[in-house]
């Protein structure tokens, strides 16, 4: 069943737990989401309240994917460019999907969304994300019309003598 998106929902208790919660089952699956394994939805709580004053000061979006039952299955924060030569683009920061979720073009569909939020804000006209290299994902967004467009190499490192690439992808809106 498709997952049903909201840009900007309210933020409460129980979004921000779900939140919190998915965060922990996509890293302990493997998932890169700026932490490796393994994570409770605790310690990853300082990063959500990161993104939290983001959002409440207007600078980050928040889309939700919420599953038939009404759980948080996939998210992605689209934050606002503050620089003046930069505020036609915006970026698109912890992309997560539920791991039961994968493998049925939801994550497409998630990707799909957020294109459709940027494009609600005026003069957005692309989109910017990182992802980390040696998983696959560069292949994933590139499939969904990303471009590759800068890599550094060793630039993340997910353990001692274990470092990944920070991979760049571009999506034009137009």
């Amino acid at each position: 069943m498709p997952l049903i998106f909201e840009c900007e929902p309210k933020v409460g208790p129980e979004l921000a737990q779900g939140i919190l919660n998915l965060w922990a089952d996509v890293t302990n699956a493997g998932g890169a989401v700026g932490f490796v394994p393994p994570v409770t939805p605790q310690s990853v709580r300082p990063e959500w309240l990161k993104h939290l004053t983001a959002m409440t000061e207007g600078r980050t979006k928040l889309l939700v994917g919420y599953d038939e039952q009404g759980a948080v299955a996939a998210t992605a924060f689209l934050a606002l460019n503050s620089h003046r030569l930069m505020r036609h683009w915006l970026w698109l920061y912890t992309v997560m999907l539920h791991p039961a979720h994968q493998g049925r073009g939801q994550g497409r569909a998630l990707l799909s969304a957020a294109a459709d939020a940027a494009r609600s804000h005026d003069g957005i006209e692309a989109i910017r994300l990182t992802c980390r290299g040696g998983e696959g994902l560069e292949r994933f967004y590139a499939s969904c019309g990303y471009k590759e467009v800068g890599r550094v190499p060793s630039a993340i490192r997910v353990a001692p003598d274990e470092d990944r690439d920070d991979v760049m992808m571009w999506l034009p809106l137009h």
